[in-house]
């Protein structure tokens, strides 16, 4: 199989950290080369998360207090630190390609990589990791963070993250998965929920949170989802148990009228804010917390009698292992989890695309698909 390789191509390139004005689409971008050890992925679906607004918008500097508002992810944010504003609190290089959730079929590599693997269909696991020491997240990189990713019709990937996928799904429904499921099953695996256990699923509406949903029905446990209210009906088709309104004034007394002991054994957070002492103090003694992301704020309080006393464990989830990523790909090929699609946009709309997902009204994902007019 071969294909001729363009020398320019179609992208996004983030000129900067700001708002919106700093994604510029271009018609004649150079078309990546794959170097040695790396494939180059004709894209043909990219998936929009959280990420990819944080780091154009420099949520992650430690300065920003609120959480990622509609108006800060579209404008930018005031008070940064450009120097530490990538999720591991280092600068980004810019211009950059962002996108993480890259799908599509390798066209060539580079020298070291078997040619067998042109024509092969693919996700980016995109986790780039120490090829020398892979289980040092200090040495971790981030796909369309640290190094270009898939708003654009061509990218490069390290060989290992291309992972072949064997299934019947489009490219924009596998584009739904790798960083939401990804990240909800890094999440699981430490609150490890057993059948029988109870699980409260926050922002269950999102990506990660939809993500999450099937995960601990997968495992068997019953799943609690808060999520908006006008979106509960869609939230238990994925299999939520029940659903607490997010604007929820108790969310302890919610959940002590669902759960049979009157608390759960595992808390699933993307949200934090304001609810985050009651999620703690809905845990049972024993209970398992795991956070990775705070859409509703990050600077939270809480009663540390709670964590003390009722020996909780509590755990940050952001580099996941490397059998994460392969594991979700084997959920997919078995057919246990599904996609879901919220909407999709052509690659020149991204900005349209990112302004929808801040606003929020949707469950599910939001995916850029390369081949839309």
């Amino acid at each position: 199989m071969t294909h001729a390789i363009p020398a320019a191509m179609r992208a996004m390139v983030t000129a900067g950290h700001g708002g919106l004005d700093k994604l510029e689409f271009h018609r004649d971008w150079p078309a990546p080369r794959p170097g040695p050890g790396e494939v180059l992925i004709r894209v043909g679906a990219c998936g929009c998360n959280s990420t990819d607004i944080n780091t154009r918008a420099a949520w992650y500097s430690e300065t920003v207090g609120s959480g990622l508002t509609a108006d800060g992810g579209a404008g930018g944010f005031d008070a940064i630190t450009p120097e530490a504003a990538s999720w591991n609190g280092a600068p980004v290089r810019f211009p950059r390609i962002q996108g993480a959730d890259a799908v599509g079929r390798i066209v060539a590599v580079g020298a070291g990589v078997r040619r067998a693997r042109i024509g092969e269909r693919v996700m980016v696991d995109g986790w780039l990791r120490d090829p020398g020491d892979p289980l040092d997240i200090e040495k971790a990189g981030y796909y369309g963070s640290e190094r270009d990713g898939g708003f654009a019709e061509y990218a490069t990937a390290p060989d290992a993250n291309a992972v072949t996928v064997e299934s019947g799904l489009s490219d924009v429904e596998l584009a739904t998965f790798m960083v939401a499921f990804s990240t909800a099953e890094g999440m699981i695996r430490h609150v490890d929920p057993k059948p029988g256990d109870w699980v409260l699923v926050t922002g269950a509406s999102g990506g990660v949170g939809t993500a999450a949903v099937q995960l601990v029905k997968r495992r068997g446990a019953g799943a609690i989802a808060l999520c908006g209210a006008s979106k509960a009906k869609e939230v238990r088709a994925l299999g939520a148990d029940a659903t607490v309104p997010r604007e929820t004034g108790d969310l302890v007394g919610a959940i002590g009228a669902i759960a049979p002991s009157g608390r759960v054994e595992g808390v699933v957070d993307v949200v934090g804010g304001p609810l985050f002492g009651q999620m703690i103090a809905s845990l049972r003694p024993g209970g398992r917390y795991a956070s990775s992301g705070a859409i509703g704020g990050p600077r939270v309080g809480f009663d540390l009698r709670h964590l003390v006393l009722r020996d909780l464990a509590m755990y940050g989830s952001t580099v996941t292992p490397p059998d994460v990523f392969r594991d979700v790909v084997r959920y997919i090929e078995a057919g246990e989890i599904r996609p879901v699609l919220a909407a999709t946009y052509p690659l020149e709309k991204l900005a349209e695309a990112q302004q929808a997902f801040l606003e929020k009204a949707f469950v599910g994902k939001i995916v850029i698909d390369m081949d839309a007019a």
